[in-house]
């Protein structure tokens, strides 16, 4: 991959792509759609200036992604919430359990939408277990009580503590938010794919700038990492202004690096077009805390796309 300094940031991407379509090893995975895979990648995006990692050549939908990192940041895990934000990016994990235990060969378009309407119904099959935002802001803990058995404790949020630790601490190495709790991964309807999160501040004083690095275990190249490097992106810059910091650069790890083989279509003819433009993230405020965020802090700029590219997700 040429590490020429004048070429677009994007190309990274691009050059992943290619790469794995063309010489990834080809596996049966666990959705039995399969993969071409690599392991052990990185792409490495500069922050500053306001420059983002949205893609340009397909419509990336940061808007959905804005919504959904909220959603993180509340430690809610119901889908309720983003659908009645018109986000249906995790519907369709709960649809398959639903169509399972029911027997009953419902739209996915009908299930959201009573899963909007009604609030029991939701209850029982909107929720997608101890996912993410739950493992951020509220990793459970537990004490050891006098009578020898173990009691439920307060829960520990790991947001506010990198936060916290940022602005007092800023030259430690644990500033890391992680959502791989391995006591809770079977209660969860999907494990994390974007697992860890560190973050690393270069520089002191006023030009003191935040790095974050983002481990993904598992990463599929063509439809899930557009979402994923804009909402590290995002994530990072909110906690650089909570902690008073200058954004620095994002670094992406992937694991198992994949693209599947029934996104075909949208790979050939995204690897036919060439990146363009410098979109920029706006943050219009700095609220008093992370947790204030809402959509409207956000804006996204110079932004021109090409087309959408779609492909079917692999439950």
């Amino acid at each position: 991959m040429s590490t020429t300094q004048d070429r677009h940031p994007e190309w990274q991407y691009l050059d992943l792509m290619r790469h794995i379509w063309e010489h990834g090893d080809q596996r049966m995975d666990r959705t039995r759609v399969g993969t071409r895979s690599v392991f052990g990648t990185m792409l490495r995006f500069n922050l500053g200036g306001g420059h983002v990692p949205l893609l340009t050549t397909k419509r990336v939908y940061w808007k959905a992604a804005a919504k959904e990192m909220l959603w993180f940041l509340t430690g809610d895990t119901n889908i309720r919430p983003l659908l009645q934000q018109g986000v249906t990016i995790w519907s369709d994990w709960p649809l398959a359990k639903y169509r399972q235990a029911s027997g009953e060969d419902i739209s996915q378009k009908d299930f959201e939408a009573r899963i909007v309407a009604d609030e029991a119904f939701a209850a029982n099959w909107g929720d997608l277990g101890p996912v993410y935002g739950k493992q951020w802001v509220d990793w459970p803990t537990y004490d050891y009580g006098p009578d020898g058995r173990y009691q439920k404790g307060p829960g520990i949020n790991q947001v506010a503590q990198v936060v916290e630790s940022l602005k007092t601490n800023p030259g430690s190495r644990r500033h890391i938010i992680e959502g791989w709790n391995v006591a809770e991964l079977d209660r969860m309807a999907l494990p994390p794919c974007h697992k860890t999160y560190q973050f690393h501040v270069a520089g002191e004083g006023e030009d003191a700038r935040l790095n974050c690095l983002l481990y993904q275990r598992s990463c599929d190249v063509a439809l899930g990492l557009p979402f994923n490097l804009f909402g590290a992106a995002l994530l990072a810059r909110m906690i650089a202004a909570q902690a008073g910091l200058q954004p620095g650069e994002l670094v992406w790890s992937g694991g198992d690096t994949h693209l599947y083989l029934n996104h075909t279509e949208l790979v050939e003819a995204q690897l036919q077009r060439e990146p363009a433009g410098a979109p920029k993230l706006v943050l219009k405020r700095v609220p008093p805390t992370i947790f204030d965020y809402c959509f409207d802090d956000f804006e996204v700029v110079d932004y021109e796309p090409q087309g959408a590219l779609r492909a079917p997700v692999a439950v």
